[in-house]
C-alpha cells in the first residue's frame, strides 16, 4: 500500500520504519525539516534498537521518504496514519493541538484529492475525540463526508520506548475502532503478516482502551512499589514475594475481579485491607494506593444507592444480598450497607437469596448480622415471584441467571437496576439500568 504517516516521534517513526520494512511504500510527514533531512538521509530521529537499520534500508530501497509537506503526502498515498504527539497542559488537559492541526490539513488536502481515503488516528486520545473534533475538521476543510468519501478510524499503538521495534512485530493484539468495520479493512490489511489477535471495535472503545491498558500499568507499578515498601519494613524480599504473587495465574494475574460490577465485601478483602493499612501506620509509612481501595469501594456502594434512589420509587426489591453467589456469608457484604441505606431512605424494602436462610447462620457470620442488621429476617422472602411482584425497583447484585424465570417476571413499570451485568434479561419489558454500563 502507499501510506502517509503523520508526526515522525517515537510512533511515528518506528510505524513507518516498520511498514516499510513491510513492503509498503511510506512518507514521513513532519513539520520539522531536521526530521525530514535525517530520515532522507536514511538516518534516524530517535533512539530505538534496530530502528537505525530499518530506516537505512527502507530509503536505500526507496520505500521510505519524508517531506513537510502534507498535501503531497496525502495526494500519493491512499491511507493516512497521523501519530503527532498528544501531551499534558499545565492543568493536565490533553494538548489536541497536534491532532486538531493534522486533521484540518487532512481535510485541506483530501479536497483536492478525488477517490477515497482513509485516515486512521493512531495518537493517544480521549473518548470522542474522533467525532468531535477529527471528522469535523476534516469535513469542514475538505468540504467531503465522512463514510462517504473518506474514512476515519481509530487504530491505538502498544508499543514501549526501547521495545517498539519488538512491540510493533508482536503486539498483545490490533484494535481497529471504526463505526463502519468494513472501512476498516484497509487498516486490517496492514497487519496481515501478525499472528496476534486482530479486534474490530467501537471507536469510543478504541480511544479509551489506550488510556485504561496505561492506567492499569501505572496502578501496578504504584501497587508493586507499596507492596515493597512495607516488605522491606517488616522484613520481608519483597522480590521473592512478588515472584511467588505472579505465579498465580488464576486470581492475581487473569480476567479475574477485572469486570465492572458492584463493590466487594466479605470477610477477607475489607479485612485485609484494613489491617495492612492499619499496619502501615505503625510503622509511619504512606501507602496511598492502598489507603484509597476502601474509600473507593464506599464510593461505589453510594453510587449504587443513588442510583435507586434516583428513581423516585419506594418498593424496592432486592435480589441477593450475600457478597457473592453461591455463599450464605454476610459478612461485610455491600448488599447489607445498601439495603441499611434504603431502610433510612424510608423506602419498602423485601429480598430474595435462595442461598441465605437465617436459622442455618451459625458463627462469625451470625454474629456480623445480629450486630449489623438484626431486622434482616422481616426483610427476606422466600418466594422471587412475590418479590418482583411487590416491588417497583429490582436490584440485582448480581448475574441475573441465578434468578431464574426473573425475566419472565419482569413489567413494563419495573426498573431493574444492574449491580451485576447480566445479558439473560435483554429483551425484558423492563427499564434496565445499569452502574457501570
Amino acid at each position: 500500500m502507499k501510506i502517509s504517516v503523520f508526526g515522525m516521534g517515537y510512533v511515528g517513526t518506528v510505524t513507518a520504519a516498520c511498514l516499510a520494512d513491510q513492503r509498503h511504500e511510506v512518507v514521513g510527514v513532519d513539520v520539522n525539516p531536521n526530521k525530514v533531512a535525517l530520515i532522507n538521509a536514511g538516518q534516524t530521529p530517535v533512539i530505538e534498537p534496530t530502528i537505525g537499520d530499518l530506516i537505512r534500508d527502507a530509503v536505500r530501497d526507496g520505500r521510505l521518504r519524508a517531506t513537510t509537506n502534507s498535501a503531497e503526502a496525502v495526494a500519493a498515498t491512499e491511507l493516512s496514519l497521523v501519530c503527532v504527539g498528544t501531551p499534558s497542559m499545565k492543568s493536565g488537559q490533553l494538548d489536541l493541538s497536534g491532532v486538531e492541526k493534522a486533521s484540518q490539513e487532512m481535510g485541506e488536502a483530501l479536497a483536492k484529492k478525488s477517490g477515497f481515503h482513509t485516515v486512521a488516528i493512531r495518537s493517544t486520545i480521549l473518548p470522542g475525540t474522533v467525532d468531535a473534533l477529527v471528522i469535523p475538521n476534516v469535513e469542514a476543510k475538505s468540504g467531503k463526508k465522512a463514510g462517504k468519501d473518506f474514512a476515519v478510524c481509530y487504530n491505538p499503538e502498544f508499543m514501549r520506548e526501547g521495545t517498539a521495534v519488538a512491540d510493533f512485530y508482536a503486539p498483545p493484539f490490533t484494535i481497529i475502532g471504526a463505526h463502519d468495520p468494513q472501512q476498516a479493512q484497509p487498516v486490517a490489511g496492514l497487519y496481515s503478516f501478525l499472528d496476534r489477535p486482530l479486534i474490530h471495535t467501537e471507536v469510543r472503545v478504541a480511544e479509551m482502551l489506550k488510556y485504561i491498558c496505561n492506567c492499569y500499568h501505572a496502578l501496578k507499578i504504584a501497587f508493586a512499589n507499596e507492596v515493597g515498601t512495607l516488605a522491606r519494613a517488616v522484613g520481608v524480599d519483597s522480590h521473592a514475594l512478588m515472584q511467588i504473587f505472579c505465579m498465580d495465574e488464576k486470581l492475581n494475574i487473569s480476567r479475574a475481579y477485572l469486570e465492572p460490577g458492584f463493590a466487594f465485601g466479605g470477610s477477607c478483602l475489607p479485612k485485609d485491607l484494613r489491617a495492612i493499612t492499619y499496619k502501615a501506620k505503625e510503622l509511619d509509612l504512606k501507602l496511598p494506593v492502598f489507603e484509597a481501595v476502601l474509600p473507593s469501594n464506599q464510593v461505589h456502594v453510594q453510587r449504587g444507592l443513588e442510583m435507586i434512589l434516583g428513581t423516585g420509587k419506594k418498593k424496592i426489591g432486592v435480589l441477593g444480598l450475600s457478597f457473592k453467589s453461591d455463599t450464605d456469608d454476610l459478612r461485610e457484604s455491600p448488599m447489607i450497607e445498601l439495603v441499611k441505606a434504603l431502610l433510612g431512605e424510608g423506602c419498602q424494602v423485601k429480598i430474595y437469596d435462595a442461598k441465605v436462610e437465617l436459622s442455618a447462620i451459625v458463627g462469625a457470620n451470625r454474629q456480623f448480622v445480629e450486630q449489623t442488621i438484626p431486622h434482616i429476617g422481616k426483610l427476606l422472602q422466600s418466594s422471587l415471584e412475590a418479590v418482583v411482584a411487590d416491588s417497583e425497583v429490582i436490584v440485582v447484585s448480581r448475574d441475573a441467571r441465578e434468578f431464574k424465570q426473573l425475566r419472565d417476571l419482569l413489567r413494563p413499570d419495573h426498573v431493574v437496576v444492574q449491580l451485576g451485568r447480566s445479558r439473560t434479561l435483554d429483551g425484558s419489558p423492563a427499564k434496565q439500568i445499569g452502574i457501570c454500563w
